[in-house]
């Protein structure tokens, strides 16, 4: 059986399965829309590292970013590229802004090599060997990021691979950090890519993971009633 095929059938048990308010919910949202629903679950509950709890997590306060190592020209260009691309997305307040002051920063873009990387963060050394990008996040008591850095290899990776991992590294740190094999044109996409767009089903993904009507916090079932009043009311 293909995919269609079996979204189609998932579909189906879950219409039947459900009250005659969630029947009616589950009919009027589009084929599209429910394999938004199961993605955002996938990508956004947890972390693929460590034991965090499979919630949602998001920026409450802007993302401030500065930048170090040795940057270069295109690199920067991208990432202003990026920062337009999210901001255009987010409706519930957030930005991401770049600063040119650390200590007006709560994230850090470090580009340069892995070794690097892992002096100025002990914890990273046993994954910098294979990964050429890599990020962390933190965050409170209420599933709010406060901080996090990441970091792209431009001494092992072409420019066209630097700028792929910085857009799914900082994409990822937005709450969105779980890769998968679903969807090969997806930034999220498990296997290695070079994409430097986002697919359409990215951008909806940073769409309602920063809407007005979504928390951190949120467990897989409150998360779909949640995707679901928001996408019937688009």
């Amino acid at each position: 059986m293909n995919n269609r095929f079996l979204l189609l059938l998932l579909i189906l048990v879950i219409v039947s399965s459900c009250s005659k308010d969630e029947r009616d919910l589950l009919l009027d949202l589009s084929e599209y829309d429910i394999e938004v629903i199961e993605y955002f679950k996938e990508i956004a509950l947890g972390f693929e590292f460590g034991n965090a709890s499979s919630i949602t997590r998001k920026w409450n306060s802007d993302l401030k970013i500065f930048v170090g190592g040795a940057p270069n020209a295109q690199l920067l260009d991208e990432l202003e590229r990026i920062k337009t691309e999210i901001n255009e997305l987010a409706t519930d307040g957030f930005q991401v802004n770049i600063v040119n002051d650390s200590l007006q920063s709560n994230y850090y873009i470090f580009l340069g090599t892995g070794i690097e990387y892992a002096q100025l963060y002990p914890s990273q050394t046993g994954l910098v060997d294979s990964n050429w990008g890599l990020f962390s996040v933190f965050w409170n008591a209420n599933n709010k990021f406060t901080s996090g850095h990441m970091y792209v290899d431009i001494s092992r990776a072409n420019l066209t691979e630097q700028k792929h991992l910085l857009r799914e590294e900082l994409t990822q740190s937005l709450g969105l950090a779980i890769d998968s094999q679903e969807y090969l044109e997806s930034i999220f996409q498990s296997s290695w890519t070079t994409t430097n767009e986002y697919a359409e089903i990215d951008r909806d993904l940073i769409r309602l993971l920063y809407h007005p009507d979504m928390e951190g916090g949120l467990n897989e079932n409150q998360v779909d009633q949640v995707l679901k009043e928001i996408l019937m009311g688009k």
